[in-house]
C-alpha cells in the first residue's frame, strides 16, 4: 500500500512541537553519554546527531571536543539545544532538517549518532539510507533505540490503543531489534557492538510519571488534549499502570527499567 509519509511527518512534527519534550528528553542524557563512549568518539571528529531533539548526543560529543552538529525538524527543540550548548560553553551547530532527507553532502561525518530519535522517522528504510549516505567510508554509525519488548514498547502499545498509528507505518521500536537493523542496513554496515542496556525512569510515583508524560511528551500531550474528562482519567491511569508494571522500587516512588539497544557499527567503504 502507498503510505503518505510526508503527511505523517507533518503530524509527527506538530506532536513534537507540542508540550515541552526537553523536560523528558533531558532526563535521558546518560544514554547519549554512554553511546558516545561506546562509539569511542575522538576530539576533532565530525559528529552528527540525527533527530537530535534538544541535543543530548551532540552535546555529549562536544564535551569530548568533537565538531558536533545536531539536526532535527522541530525548531523549538533546536532552540533549546542552542540554549543548552551556550550555557555549557560548548560549540555545537544545530540545523533544521528531516532525518529522511538530511541537508548534508555525502560522507560528511566521521560518526553519525542518534539517541531514541531517528527511530521515529516513519520511513525506516529512507532514514537508514540517509544515515549511511552522510557517514564517511570507514566511519561509524551509533544508535540507541527503545526495544519492542521493553517498557517504552509497552508505553507505545498503550498509547496506540487510544490513537492507532497510521496504516503502513512500522513500529518505531523495531529499531531496537538487531534483525531489523540487518534488514535496513544490509552489508553496508558491520555492527561491531549490539548491546542491550537499561535506563531507569525515576519519578515520585506512577501518577507523577503519567502526569509528566501527559504534560511534556509532545505526542502524548497532543493526544491527551483531545480526550474528554472520563477518557482522560482512564488514559492517565493506563500510563500510570505502565510505570507500575516495570517499577522495582518499594518505597512508593518509581524506578522503572526501560530496555534499549545500543548499536555501534562501521560503514563499509
Amino acid at each position: 500500500m502507498d503510505v503518505d509519509f510526508e503527511s505523517i511527518k507533518k503530524t509527527q512534527r506538530a506532536g513534537w512541537e507540542t508540550g515541552d519534550y526537553p523536560r523528558v528528553g533531558n532526563t535521558l542524557q546518560i544514554i547519549a553519554e554512554q553511546l558516545v563512549e561506546a562509539a569511542d568518539v575522538r576530539a576533532g571528529q565530525r559528529v552528527l546527531d540525527v533527530a537530535c531533539g534538544q541535543g543530548n548526543a551532540a552535546i555529549a560529543a562536544a564535551r569530548r571536543f568533537a565538531e558536533a552538529t545536531g539536526v532535527d525538524y522541530a525548531a523549538n527543540l533546536l532552540a533549546q539545544g542552542r540554549e543548552r550548548a551556550a550555557v555549557e560553553h560548548l560549540t555545537v551547530t544545530f540545523a533544521e532538517g528531516d532525518a529522511e532527507q538530511l541537508p548534508f553532502p555525502d560522507e560528511s561525518f566521521d560518526l553519525v549518532l542518534s539517541t531514541v530519535g531517528v527511530m521515529f522517522a516513519p520511513d525506516h528504510q529512507k532514514a537508514a539510507d540517509e544515515l549511511v549516505r552522510v557517514t564517511a567510508g570507514g566511519g561509524k554509525i551509533a544508535l540507541a533505540s527503545w526495544t519492542p519488548s521493553g517498557m517504552i514498547g509497552r508505553l507505545f502499545r498503550t498509547v496506540g490503543g487510544w490513537a492507532p498509528p497510521p496504516a503502513g507505518v512500522r513500529p518505531a521500536t523495531l529499531w531496537g531489534s538487531p534483525e531489523h537493523l540487518a534488514e535496513l542496513f544490509g552489508d553496508r554496515v558491520e555492527w561491531t557492538g549490539l548491546t542491550t542496556r537499561e535506563y531507569a525512569f525515576r519519578y515520585h510515583s506512577p501518577e507523577h510519571y503519567s502526569e509528566w508524560f501527559r504534560r511534556y511528551y509532545g505526542p502524548i500531550t497532543r493526544l491527551a488534549g483531545t480526550l474528554p474528562g472520563q477518557d482522560l482519567d482512564r488514559f492517565s491511569e493506563d500510563l500510570a499502570e505502565v510505570a507500575r508494571e516495570y517499577n522495582r522500587a518499594d518505597d512508593g516512588t518509581v524506578v522503572a527499567q526501560a530496555e534499549y539497544l545500543e548499536a555501534v557499527g562501521v560503514r563499509r567503504a
